[in-house]
């Protein structure tokens, strides 16, 4: 008699399966690059989806050349604000932060996420990292970024979500420099990526509540008479040792969404300052209308509509430069039905 296997059911990647601490997505990695000095992410919001006609630029694909839908997520990028920049040095458990600069003209929405220094003290802020990095002790340099949802007509807050942002660049100094160049400045989405670009998406996903098991790890629903006594979407053990020992991979009920999800190599198909040209007839369903600078990103992207989606320079992009895409058509018919 053959031998009767298969794996098991779900996923262990993402485990343990918990509600993301925040609402804002976190990168823990950033993409080495040389060449100028630039922000390495970007943030905006999610506003819904919708296809296009565009040019099959892939070079080996079966339709090259020829016309095929897409579907496109639209995300609206209203420019970012840089409040700090922050200097970090070895210390004995990696990279520890030693000092930082704030920008005198910040927003004044900002003091509603955090507490904003009441004098600000640049110069001499600055100073501290120009004499760290001539000892040739920092490390790395970082930009502390937020949002402008009040920008977003469609984005019920005023609050901004505030981030770190890596800056590309080996040369300390270099970095130093273009960090003290945009520090209180607005950058805009077209200021970092172009049009055609690969990039790496974050975000955290439709949160779901608590669910069981079939759902949350796809478990198969019992069968025969023990579906029939009340155990239908239930497992059928908990393990060999009872309730009293039970393994951390059986399958149970709990936490489903609200999960922080990265999703490499993304492509941004079109760059826009008119949302009106992407909105579909009558809004977005549970958005609205799109007003100013958006994306479309090819394909879908994790989350529902309004949440912040951090966009940044792919970490293990191997594919060709494929250069700015032509689209056709940009689909604007009713999503009301």
């Amino acid at each position: 008699m053959a031998r009767i296997h298969r794996p098991d059911r779900g996923s262990r990647a993402y485990s343990p399966r918990k509600r993301a601490k925040s609402h804002i997505p976190r990168f823990r990695s950033w993409p080495t690059a040389d060449g100028q000095p630039k922000l390495q992410a970007f943030a905006g919001y999610k506003a819904g989806m919708t296809h296009v006609i565009m040019v099959d630029d892939i070079k080996n694909s079966m339709t090259a050349g020829t016309e095929i839908s897409v579907p496109v997520t639209i995300i609206e990028t209203p420019a970012i604000h840089v409040a700090a920049i922050r200097a970090y040095v070895s210390g004995e458990n990696g990279n520890v932060a030693a000092a930082e600069a704030w920008a005198e003209n910040l927003e004044p929405e900002l003091s509603r996420r955090i507490k904003v220094p009441k004098t600000a003290k640049t110069a001499e802020a600055l100073a501290e990292i120009e004499d760290l990095l001539s000892k040739g002790l920092v490390t790395d340099i970082k930009a502390i970024t937020y949002t402008t949802p009040k920008a977003v007509r469609s984005i019920p807050k005023k609050v901004p979500d505030v981030m770190e942002t890596g800056i590309s660049g080996n040369d300390m100094k270099a970095v130093f420099d273009y960090a003290k160049s945009i520090l209180g400045t607005a950058v805009a989405f077209s200021d970092l990526f172009k049009a055609g670009a690969i990039v790496d998406t974050a975000a955290i996903t439709t949160g779901k509540g608590t669910q069981g098991p079939v759902k949350r790890w796809g478990i198969a629903l019992m069968k025969g008479k023990h579906s029939r006594q009340g155990s239908l979407r239930q497992i059928g053990n908990l393990g060999p040792r009872g309730v009293c020992r039970v393994f951390w991979v059986t399958p149970q009920m709990g936490q489903t969404g609200y999960h922080q999800r990265t999703e490499y190599n993304k492509r941004i198909l079109k760059i826009g300052t008119d949302g009106a040209e992407i909105t579909p007839a009558g809004g977005i369903l549970n958005y609205g209308e799109v007003t100013g600078d958006y994306i479309l990103v090819k394909g879908s992207v994790p989350g529902p509509s309004k949440r912040l989606i951090r966009i940044r320079d792919p970490i293990r992009n191997k594919m060709a430069p494929l250069g700015e895409p032509k689209i056709v058509y940009v689909s604007v018919q009713s999503q009301q039905g």
